[in-house]
């Protein structure tokens, strides 16, 4: 037997070849032959010579005639092709041909945008397209869905008015369920189409056209709703609170799968309303009951409360008399918007490595006027910090403070740094040497201004003489930047001049760096603004504080520390270009 073995192994006939190939087909195993197939399968090929396209295909490299016969794959004919006994799958001429479980995951790959087009190219595509699977994957990447629709309850939200009330008929008594019955039909698809890709242009950060207040929108897809957030300051001083949050607006689907738009503002609940796009990266929202607004005890009743919730007290806690006509002229500003409102989108500012820490929003401590949003940035030696909620000195979109990173301040020890005088002295050092050098900038573009007429004549005269004339200069470019003077600076003990005056006495002892600076002043409506010097003490990643000179006082900016999706800023040139225009929205 074991000569037989050896001979057929190494000269056997055909027919004994065959004869031993049946054999061991008919006792491998199944799992062989399943890896085989599945090797078969899964194998592509791009550019086969008989494919079309040169598309991606599946199978192995084509085999020749020796292989099809050692293989046992089927008969060859003189011409070289494998005749219709061979064994395997066909391997797929195109797309189409592809099974349903690999189409899936291709199509789940395309946005979502592009799928209804896929659809049109058979009947075999658009019934794939009907799979769940492909619809939650875009919700999911395109719009931060992570929940299971039969499942998913509306998070963040503490008002049992943004559920809906149902009375389940195995429990007699009815009760408010964290269940929404009118989308236990729904499926990704429906909620994609008639719901996140229609409003998909309101998805981000907004700033509402209200005057010198300002504000802060974040839309976002929350659950099964899209909610508009209005982000409110924590209350004055505890400026390292977390920010607030109230529901302006929201859209859902009905049963219909028509997205229906509700004003959430006012005490009665939800209520009918309209969101209008017109233009880019501009809204408005609309509200078609302001009944619901109102409240029985009429505009007494609606300002204590909306004094409570905006500034956490009453009207007789507040006994500074120049701070209770300031919350007195919001309340009826604000309130002729409560009817229809207009906002622009704005972004975060993009993050550069040389920046001196994280850019992104903060709030701050601006005396009698409460707390403010404002939006830190960095543009080379230059960090601004740009007001997105006001008042009505310095409105919301101006530039509340300007920092010179090129310009370092070193701090004397703590008994100096007590003395306002002292830290007046160094920091009005500094802003002389800019005002000298921001004049000489001015003398030198003026002289170029002069002699720009006589450009010409002088170009010929050098040329005549060979000569080369010198390019005018400005200020010294080797000045230190954010990040060589990081490596030179240490933090060290900080403690505020007597006689500065301090919102929120809770600041930290120390400091990591500080810098000259320029804050924006101003009378009531914005009249005779001024930028006045001022140090910029930067205390950690999370907080900085600017001493505002002439002022005396002391504000302290904290980080928000909220996730704020579909809110950063392309490139910087658009950036840019939003903080040029924000100051022509509310000045």
């Amino acid at each position: 037997m074991a000569v037989c073995a050896r001979l057929c192994g190494v000269g056997q006939s055909r027919r004994c070849r065959r004869r031993q190939r049946q054999n061991q087909q008919d006792q491998g195993s199944d799992s062989d032959m399943d890896e085989e197939e599945e090797e078969r399968i899964v194998g592509l090929k791009q550019g086969d010579a008989g494919g079309s396209g040169g598309g991606l295909e599946r199978g192995a490299a084509t085999a020749g005639p020796s292989d099809a016969c050692e293989n046992g794959s089927g008969h060859v004919n003189r011409g070289g092709s494998l005749d219709s006994t061979s064994r395997g799958p066909p391997r797929p001429q195109s797309l189409a041909d592809l099974p349903p479980e690999l189409l899936v995951e291709t199509f789940s790959l395309l946005p979502g945008t592009a799928l209804p087009n896929v659809a049109l190219v058979c009947k075999k595509f658009r019934q794939i397209l009907n799979t769940e699977t492909i619809w939650r994957r875009r919700c999911m990447e395109e719009f931060g869905m992570k929940e299971d629709l039969r499942k998913m309850e509306v998070g963040g939200v503490s008002s049992r008015d943004l559920y809906v009330k149902r009375v389940n008929p195995r429990v007699k008594s009815g009760r408010f369920m964290k269940l929404l019955p009118d989308y236990e039909h729904m499926d990704y698809r429906d909620v994609y189409t008639h719901l996140l890709h229609p409003y998909r242009q309101i998805l981000g950060l907004w700033q509402p056209d209200i005057g010198p207040y300002g504000g802060l929108l974040n839309v976002v897809v929350d659950g099964l709703f899209i909610l508009g957030w209005m982000y409110l300051p924590p209350h004055d001083p505890r400026v390292e609170d977390p920010m607030r949050r109230r529901p302006l607006f929201r859209i859902h689907l009905l049963e219909s799968k028509k997205a229906t738009v509700e004003c959430m503002y006012g005490h009665k609940g939800p209520h009918k309303g309209d969101i209008q796009t017109g233009k880019k990266d501009e809204f408005s929202t609309k509200c078609n009951q302001t009944d619901h607004h109102r409240m029985p005890g009429g505009r007494q009743e609606e300002f204590r409360t909306w004094l409570e919730e905006e500034w956490g007290r009453t009207l007789e806690e507040i006994f500074h008399e120049h701070m209770q006509e300031l919350i007195l002229m919001k309340f009826i500003y604000t309130s002729q918007y409560d009817n229809c409102l207009t906002y622009r989108r704005i972004y975060l500012p993009p993050t550069m490595p040389s920046d001196l820490l994280h850019p992104g929003l903060f709030k701050g401590t601006y005396g009698s006027h409460g707390l403010e949003i404002v939006m830190l940035s960095f543009h080379g030696n230059s960090a601004r910090a740009t007001k997105l909620t006001g008042d009505p000195n310095v409105p919301a979109g101006q530039l509340t403070l300007d920092v010179d990173l090129s310009r370092p301040v070193v701090l004397p020890d703590l008994e100096h740094q007590r003395n306002i005088e002292e830290l007046s002295r160094l920091v009005l050092g500094v802003h002389e040497e800019v005002q000298r050098e921001q004049q000489q900038q001015q003398q030198q573009q003026q002289q170029a201004m002069d002699t720009s007429l006589a450009e010409g004549a002088c170009s010929d005269v050098a040329a005549a003489e060979g000569v080369e004339p010198e390019p005018v200069t400005g200020t010294d470019s080797s000045q230190p930047g954010p990040s060589s003077s990081s490596s030179t600076l240490e933090a060290q003990p900080f403690v505020l001049p007597l006689g500065v005056m301090a919102r929120n006495e809770v600041y930290p002892r120390t400091c990591r760096k500080c810098f000259y600076g320029t804050g924006l002043i101003a009378g009531h409506g914005f009249t005779s603004p001024e930028r006045t010097p001022g140090l910029f003490v930067l205390f950690d990643a999370d907080r900085f504080g600017f001493i505002w000179l002439e002022l005396k006082s002391f504000s302290l900016y904290s980080r928000l520390t909220d996730h704020l999706a579909h809110s950063h800023a392309p490139n910087m040139e658009r950036f840019e270009a939003m903080l040029c225009n924000m100051q022509s929205w509310t000045s």
